[in-house]
């Protein structure tokens, strides 16, 4: 299981979820909605929003850039990482 950041190239809080996400060493699968053809409607169809970026974790829906700064900031992102078996990369 991995990470799933849907989100627009430029978008300054997409830019930042990818941020956190490496910075943690979690793997993520990265759904540019303004270059991969279908990543917006599939966004939009799993989130039930439209806007950018949109964070999954399997089928649990994060929510954007707020609510994965917050989960990482009480810990719970951590730990919903853990339950899933996601191994981090280049953190030692």
């Amino acid at each position: 299981m991995r990470f799933e950041v849907y989100g627009t190239v430029r978008c300054p809080f997409c830019l930042l979820a990818r941020r956190l996400l490496i910075h943690h060493g979690y793997p993520f699968d990265d759904h540019p909605v303004d270059r991969e053809p279908g990543a917006r409607a599939e966004m939009e169809q799993r989130a039930g929003r439209s806007s950018v970026p949109q964070i999954f974790l399997g089928d649990t829906h994060i929510g954007g850039y707020d609510e994965l700064q917050a989960l990482d900031r009480s810990g719970e992102l951590q730990r919903m990482a853990e339950a899933a078996g996601i191994e981090r990369t280049g953190v030692s």
